[in-house]
């Protein structure tokens, strides 16, 4: 090998260490730390961020939701995907006092103030880690057309008995035209429904093909 090319690996080898040591100072303090690692410019930097992020808690969430709207398409996906490492760490056995705190950060961004893209996500999340607590605020979403979808499927994994009645609420109050979406989810729960069946045991097209 020619003393440019050592040269140059030489060069990479220190750079990739700088980003690598960066990343790592970031990470170390906290919050602002982690949040200054996923709006790197660096793609290193930014990855090492999100997958060590889940430690970061409840702390987190909010300002992390707050950079899943960012201009920069790749800064975006870094936060949402720092917020789902947060959420599914927060999962994990024995994480019930993490889980209910990380649950009450999200069920607070479900709110108007916050944009529908960031509401759906949290909507997602909420149905991996909710309980009680956040039953209430999801099946409120029931209403909003934009979001209504999200939240029947969420109300529809939180394995709780309020959730089941959330459920049921919401198909009384729901308009027609979403009531067999509500169904579905009612039946998944092992629930009967009449007068709204499957909508995929239903033909779409006439056929001739008679049962044997």
């Amino acid at each position: 090998m020619s003393t440019n090319s050592l040269k140059k690996v030489s060069l990479a080898a220190g750079a990739a260490g700088v980003m690598a040591q960066t990343a790592s100072t970031a990470l170390g303090q906290g919050v602002d730390g982690l949040i200054a690692g996923i709006k790197s410019s660096s793609d290193k930097v930014r990855t090492e961020a999100w997958l060590g992020a889940g430690k970061a808690g409840a702390p987190a969430v909010k300002p992390l939701a707050k950079v899943m709207t960012d201009n920069d398409l790749e800064v975006a996906r870094a936060a949402k995907r720092a917020l789902w490492k947060i959420v599914r760490y927060t999962g994990r056995p024995g994480a019930n006092q993490e889980r209910r705190a990380v649950e009450t950060e999200l069920v607070r961004l479900l709110g108007d103030d916050q944009p529908v893209a960031v509401r759906r996500e949290v909507l997602w999340m909420l149905s991996e880690i909710g309980a009680r607590r956040s039953i209430e605020a999801v099946a409120g979403l029931l209403k909003n057309e934009e979001l209504r979808e999200d939240a029947r499927m969420s109300l529809e994994r939180i394995p709780n008995r309020r959730a089941l009645a959330a459920l049921k609420a919401g198909f009384e109050a729901a308009p027609e035209d979403f009531k067999p979406n509500i169904a579905q989810s009612l039946r998944k729960r092992g629930e009967e429904v009449a007068g709204y069946p499957c909508k995929k045991l239903v033909p779409t097209k006439k056929t001739d093909v008679k049962p044997l």
